[in-house]
């Protein structure tokens, strides 16, 4: 009887099926991560849709699940542009996005343009309360049909950024917070500092993008791409 492994079981260490056990683990589990989950390395995350960018990330790409922090010193440093690949894949997949007290009105002229379809939006919009803007976000964050979540909260405890991570983790969702500042302490696998750069006439401008926390990747780097950034 011949016994074929594949590469990864052949240099590991475990005998038969451990080496399958332990990576079911460790896909599982957003406290544990592998060495090749340093930048650069691996590419078990989904592609951001700026090659640069994905150079620097653990899995080269985006989290499947858990919660991520953007933050930016004001809004429309094209924090936004930033996600529309992301966005489109979501809504290619038939789930729906949730979009949290977002700073602006949506224009849906422009959503449809960039190939994301706005009957699988829903909106909390600005005047509903943080409880229950809080509260919407957990639910979603742990249904299925969610895709995404992006949520616009500046000041969250480490407590309710906590409840947030587990619900993503437990609905394999993905939650995206924009904030003005950084949570010191906070639970979410994945942080990113945007930086515009002024004096620039194009509408695409250069963004500086720091990925300032990720898991796996302790080290920050940065690198500049090009987002539409309006007037």
């Amino acid at each position: 009887m011949t016994i074929i492994r594949n590469q990864a079981e052949s240099r590991s260490p475990f005998p038969g099926g451990a080496y399958r056990e332990i990576d079911e683990l460790i896909q599982g589990n957003p406290a544990l991560w592998r060495g090749c989950d340093m930048a650069g390395q691996g590419d078990h995350g989904r592609s951001t849709g700026f090659a640069q960018l994905d150079d620097i990330l653990p899995g080269r790409g985006w989290p499947d699940k858990g919660l991520m922090e953007v933050i930016t010193p004001q809004w429309g440093m094209g924090e936004l542009q930033l996600l529309i690949p992301l966005m489109r894949s979501v809504i290619e997949q038939g789930k729906w996005i949730l979009w949290i007290s977002p700073p602006y009105l949506l224009y849906a002229p422009a959503l449809t343009q960039a190939g994301i379809n706005t009957e699988q939006v829903l909106l909390v919009d600005q005047g509903t309360s943080c409880k229950d803007a809080l509260w919407t976000m957990e639910k979603a964050l742990q249904t299925e049909n969610c895709g995404l979540v992006l949520a616009w909260q500046n000041w969250l405890p480490d407590t309710v950024l906590r409840r947030l991570q587990l619900a993503a983790d437990s609905g394999d969702t993905l939650g995206v917070l924009f904030k003005h500042n950084v949570s010191k302490h906070s639970q979410s696998i994945m942080k990113l500092k945007i930086k515009g750069s002024p004096g620039e006439s194009s509408r695409f401008k250069g963004s500086e993008v720091t990925v300032v926390k990720a898991r796996g990747n302790f080290r920050p780097m940065s690198t500049r791409i090009k987002l539409y950034q309006p007037d």
